[in-house]
């Protein structure tokens, strides 16, 4: 009985250091691939490089900036360098003539350079939120009690670095050796090297951004400020996440009378005011679990309802299955929610604990609720 009950233990032990890893492995491509439609139910098996890719990225992202104790001013720059590897390095998108627009006739409006401007800010900008924060948030939200240690061992950080770097490779050759040829007619594109060589000093530069951030404190604890009502938070996460996709619908609707500079620089201006709007919410005192998950219910609704664009074109089937796993996200966002409201009453400490990776405001003593391990 004791040998049995031992096993039972220790299962249960494995369970919880295994959950949250394998959850965010799951929910960074699922959110930016899956509920949005980039991914559609016609070619589902693209899901598994993108859970090499996507899932071990975000979940690499997260492990480094813990150990850093970057903060999540740490997990936005490596989720930077990991949008910049996959848009310049890996599937090229950005440096690549598009091949949608070449499918349809469409001019290069961005393309200047050898870069696609436009796709490449909006992609950036995309990857960091819906592949890496939001996942990474929600991850936090479903296991509370692991938001301060570590997700991984060296020897899974290990594993999921080699899987990623597999999955890179074969994200490459999917998409740039047999995708563009085969399924969109398009030439295959070898960007010069002075542009795969800049490529690499651009995607470094997020990483060493994000070490600088190391062992961040910030003495002055939460303002006194309260933060706006969670209702709030959630339109407030909405409407900085809608404007965005003004960026990528210039891509396939180009304006020729308005300068690739102008949207450039207006969504530069507006990602940095997202920034500071919503670290300046967070850093008020009371800001809770609940306020977490409105921040990430309004950007998630955003992404799934823009991912519409263009739907026309789909197969009914794609169309039909976006519908319902949307659906789905949505119940299972407003269960959580319902969790973190219930545990919110019964225990505020814990919903109003501050995250060393993905907390959008300023940071408790490094030590407190650390892994001894890391």
């Amino acid at each position: 009985m004791s040998k049995a009950r031992g096993w039972t233990v220790e299962a249960r032990a494995r369970k919880r250091r295994i959950g949250p890893a394998a959850t965010l492995l799951l929910l960074a491509p699922l959110v930016g691939e899956v509920l949005n439609g980039a991914t559609r139910l016609s070619y589902i098996f693209s899901f598994v490089p993108q859970v090499m890719v996507w899932g071990c990225g975000a979940l690499i992202a997260r492990e480094v900036a813990h150990r850093l104790r970057a903060g999540w001013m740490g997990t936005l720059a490596l989720g930077l360098a990991l949008s910049l590897l996959v848009e310049l390095l890996v599937l090229q998108t950005s440096l690549a003539p598009i091949p949608f627009l070449a499918l349809a006739s469409l001019p290069a409006y961005d393309r200047i350079g050898g870069v696609n401007w436009l796709w490449l800010w909006f992609m950036l900008g995309y990857e960091v939120v819906w592949i890496v924060l939001v996942p990474v948030l929600v991850t936090e939200l479903l296991f509370p009690a692991r938001r301060h240690e570590a997700w991984l061992g060296r020897r899974g950080l290990a594993i999921a670095s080699v899987t990623f770097a597999a999955g890179c490779v074969g994200l490459w050759a999917l998409w740039t050796q047999i995708a563009v040829p085969l399924a969109f007619k398009q030439p295959k594109y070898w960007p010069p090297v002075s542009a795969l060589l800049v490529s690499v000093l651009v995607t470094v530069a997020p990483v060493a951004a994000a070490c600088a951030l190391r062992n961040r404190t910030d003495a002055t604890g939460p303002s006194e400020r309260t933060p706006p009502s969670p209702l709030l938070v959630c339109l407030a996460g909405a409407l900085f996440a809608l404007p965005w996709w003004g960026l990528i619908v210039l891509v396939f609707v180009p304006q020729e009378s308005l300068e690739p500079w102008m949207p450039l620089a207006l969504g530069t201006g507006w990602a940095a005011l997202t920034v500071l709007a919503v670290r300046r919410w967070a850093g008020a005192r009371g800001w809770s679990d609940r306020h977490r998950w409105a921040l990430a219910f309004g950007a998630l609704l955003v992404c799934m309802g823009a991912g519409y664009l263009g739907s026309h074109t789909w197969p009914a089937i794609d169309l039909i299955a976006k519908a319902l796993l949307n659906v789905v996200a949505v119940e299972r966002m407003i269960a959580l929610g319902r969790g973190v409201w219930r545990r919110s009453a019964i225990d505020p400490a814990i919903s109003s604990a501050r995250s060393h990776t993905i907390e959008l405001g300023p940071r408790t003593t490094d030590h407190e609720g650390a892994n001894p391990r890391t």
